[in-house]
């Protein structure tokens, strides 16, 4: 798996790395069950603070999309794929959103409609 920040991006590092873990999951890089690269590594790869691998994989597990285990690390849970996949296709819907100029309320109502 392939873990990519962007230092000039103005998106936080803890966010750009969750995206690129469910960027991974969405396309099936990583499937149930497959462990993640230690936090450690990962930061160290990465040149950036293990506090900060450390969030973006606290993010994931709030998602759903991980468990963190006690000396087992982060771990991909059953639902991984389609909550990481939803979840890429959401961020890409807000971000097509703000292009077009749709308020929050305009984009609920559009999506509740939808899912009507």
């Amino acid at each position: 798996m392939l873990v990519r920040i962007d230092p000039a991006s103005t998106a936080p590092l803890f966010e750009q790395v969750a995206s690129s873990v469910r960027r991974a999951l969405s396309e099936g890089e990583v499937g149930k069950g497959e462990h993640l690269p230690p936090a450690r590594e990962l930061a160290a790869s990465l040149e950036i603070n293990v506090h900060t691998v450390l969030r973006a994989y606290a993010v994931l597990r709030d998602e759903g999309l991980i468990e963190l285990r006690r000396r087992r690390g982060a771990v991909v849970t059953g639902n991984a794929n389609t909550m990481a996949r939803t979840t890429h296709l959401v961020g890409e819907l807000v971000e097509e959103a703000r292009k077009a100029g749709l308020s929050r309320e305009e984009l609920i109502t559009i999506v509740r409609e939808r899912f009507a």
